[in-house]
Formats: C-alpha cells, structure tokens, sequence
C-alpha cells in the first residue's frame, strides 16, 4: 500500500469516526443529556435588625455553625429599657387618670341627686307660690322670685348632668379594656418587643458567614450585617430546551460533583423552574426591546431544573453553597442507561485533571 493509499484510509476513518462522534453527539444530546452548568444553592438568610442602635456584643465567629434561636449579636439596651420604664409608667398613669375619673363621676353623681332634691324643693315652692298669689298672699315680683329659683335648679341640674356624660364619655369601658389603659398597654407591648430586638437571633440552622460586624458599630433598622447560610441544599441544574424534550417529574439521574471527582450519586428531577429572568417582561412604561443578533445560528436557551438525591442528602447539606456539579439524565431504555452511565462514570474521572 503505498503512502497515499495509507494516508487516504487514515482520511477515511477520521471522517467516518468525525461522523459517528457527530451522531453520538445529536442522539445523546436528545435522550441522555449531560450539562456541567449545575450547581448547589443553599438558602441565604441575611440578618437585619429590627430596631437601630449601637452594637455592644458578638456572639458568633465568621463560619460558626448556629441554630434557630442562638443570638448572633445584641444593641445597646439602655435607651429601650428607658423606653420600657417609660411606657410601664404612662400605663399607670392612665389606670390612675381612670381612678380619678371614677372619683369625679361618683363626685357628680353626689351632686346631681343634692341638685334633684334642691329642684324638687324648687318646684315644689313654685307651685305653691302660684296658689299663693291666686290668693293675693304674694306679691308679683315674690312670685317671679320663686320662679327664677325653679329655673336655676333646673339649669343647675342639667348642667351637671351634662358634666356627668363628659367625665363618664373620657372614662370609657371598665377594667383593662379602657381606651386609655389599651393604648397605653399597647405602647408597653411595643416597648418590650423593641427591648427583645435588642438582641438578634438566628431565624434558622445553618453557618454564619461574610461576618464583618464589630462591636461599636451602629446598626441601622432594616441593614443586613451578616448573613447565615442554611444547611438544607437545593441542587440545579441548566439544560438546553431541546434537551430536556424526552424528561418529566421523576426521571431519574446521575450526578458527579467537582470536588469529589471518581464518585456518582443517584438523583432524579424534583421540577421545572417556571422561568428565566429573559422570559420576564417589565412594565416599566417604556417600549419593547427586541432581541437583536448578528449571528446565524444564535445561542440555545437553558432552562433550569431542580433535582433531589434521597439516597444521598447529607451530601448536600455537607457542601458549600456554589459548589459546581456535572448532571446526567437517564433515559428509560436499559441500553441508553448504560450508555449514560458509561458517559457521567467518564466525566467524574476526568474531575481527577480537571
């Protein structure tokens, strides 16, 4: 065979070994996909104060594990324990304000039965002053006398009467249930809650971490100054849109991690993200933008899926928020399993260079 003949075989195999790669590629990209874009997330808690005020302890290292409840770190308590104090004494002043008030009323109750009597009395002398002076045993201006007496009782009476329904009106309700004494145990309420933010617990498990808060920093109400990272993991995973054609909820799949390379691990697909930031539109009041590209065959779109490993979820809980992975999906033939397994066992060894 000459060397021509020897390097047009070599050709020949090249092509055809090129065309069945190529194959390969088209078909295993359909119905046993592999993506390395995944990767673990796990749940990010940023810890805001919910009050402001100078940091005088921390409780927690950077990377210190916590649990729900630990106090991560505390305000000055100082002027909230004044607040409480004063709150504590604003409602004591309104029971005692309402003590006073049924003092008053009981005062103005006093007062109104003597006005009744004296009104009473009043009437009573007016009527017999108008026989009197039926009589002739009156003069005139006596008579006009009674009657202004009559009509002072009168006044006198409603008048108390009137400062009665005041003072009963400021009183309100009986008991804890008063206007007065309800503001006034709200404002304590509010007072002791402000005196509990003081200090900031952990709202979940998890590991603090970007700790930078030091002691004698003021700390503004709402401003994340740590973060705790929890110990439950999410495993995602972004494929192309062709890809992901012949998979529903529950196909199984093999996933390898960067920084276990040699090891497999069973998975299968928990759901479907509903959407891509690039499918949202905003209302922003502005026209649509249109896509624009000046290539030919633009890029594929990935739509992310969300993955579970019951045989395996200590792991995820053992490795750090980010850590990358490699994906592969099954297909439901026994030959396409063994096929993708063969692929996933490949790339998880390949982890070992790089």
């Amino acid at each position: 065979m000459t060397p021509d003949q020897t390097f047009s075989r070599y050709v020949r195999f090249s092509l055809y070994g090129f065309i069945l790669v190529f194959i390969y590629y088209l078909l295993a990209d359909i119905y046993m996909p592999v993506t390395p874009q995944s990767r673990i997330y796990h749940p990010v808690v940023q810890m805001a104060p919910q009050i402001s005020g100078r940091v005088t302890k921390v409780f927690v290292k950077n990377n210190q594990a916590v649990e729900a409840g630990d106090v991560l770190f505390e305000l000055d308590r100082q002027p909230y324990k004044i607040a409480l104090e004063q709150a504590q004494l604003a409602l004591d002043d309104a029971r005692l304000q309402n003590q006073r008030l049924d003092t008053q009323i009981m005062s103005l109750n006093a007062q109104i039965k003597a006005a009744e009597a004296k009104l009473h009395e009043q009437k009573l002398l007016k009527t017999r002053g108008e026989s009197l002076f039926q009589q002739g045993s009156i003069s005139e201006q006596e008579l006009e006398t009674i009657n202004a007496n009559y009509s002072a009782s009168v006044a006198a009476v409603s008048s108390l009467k009137a400062q009665h329904a005041e003072v009963v009106l400021a009183r309100g309700e009986q008991g804890e249930q008063n206007l007065a004494v309800r503001h006034a145990a709200n404002q304590l309420s509010q007072a002791k809650l402000n005196l509990s933010y003081t200090q900031v617990r952990a709202l979940r498990d998890g590991v603090v971490a970007n700790l930078q808060l030091q002691e004698g920093a003021y700390a503004a109400k709402g401003t994340p100054l740590l973060a705790v990272v929890a110990s439950d993991g999410d495993l995602v995973a972004d494929f192309r849109e062709k890809s992901l054609l012949h998979t529903h909820e529950g196909s199984k799949a093999v996933v390898v991690f960067d920084s276990r390379p040699g090891e497999t691990f069973s998975a299968q697909i928990e759901s479907y993200e509903a959407g891509v930031s690039a499918g949202q539109l905003n209302a922003n009041g502005t026209l649509s933008a249109t896509e624009t590209s000046n290539r030919w065959v633009r890029d594929a779109q990935r739509q992310r899926i969300h993955l579970t490993m019951s045989q395996a979820a200590n792991v995820l809980t053992t490795m750090p928020s980010g850590a990358r992975a490699t994906v592969q999906l099954l297909p439901e033939s026994t030959v396409g399993q063994w096929l993708a397994t063969a692929q996933i066992n490949v790339i998880s060894y390949l982890h070992y260079i790089y």
